[in-house]
């Protein structure tokens, strides 16, 4: 099975940065999407960004579009989440997922379109 590592995760300052890793072993397919969510207490899990592997098309939530940043190491199967001008509301649990996505199909960005799910990371800002 799909394994994936994420960490990164920590307690950081209002307007500071965090880097978030997701490493991903035994991938059994070539075309994939993986992605970053994040659940914060009592709400639900929401699509932060993601990243295709065969073109590298990257989709943002508009609530972090211009501060967070992905980045794909294909030959490491490894992708990063550079976070800037972290805000309180970016306290979290996160979460990094994998799917396959066949060629011409777009990339996924809600939590049901992903299949694979490795351990969250805490992230907390304070103020």
């Amino acid at each position: 099975d799909v394994q994936l590592q994420a960490c990164g995760g920590g307690l950081v300052q209002a307007g500071g940065s965090l880097r978030l890793s997701c490493a991903a072993s035994r991938f059994t397919f070539d075309d994939y999407a993986i992605g970053w969510f994040r659940q914060a207490p009592g709400k639900e899990r929401e699509g932060v960004s993601c990243i295709t592997s065969s073109d590298g098309s990257t989709y943002y939530a508009d609530s972090v579009k211009g501060r967070f940043t992905i980045s794909s190491d294909n030959a490491k199967n490894t992708v990063f989440l550079q976070m800037n001008n972290l805000k309180l509301e970016d306290t979290a649990v996160y979460y990094c997922a994998a799917t396959f996505v066949p060629t011409g199909w777009g990339i996924p960005y809600r939590p049901d379109d992903y299949d694979y799910w490795g351990q969250g990371t805490l992230v907390t800002v304070s103020s």
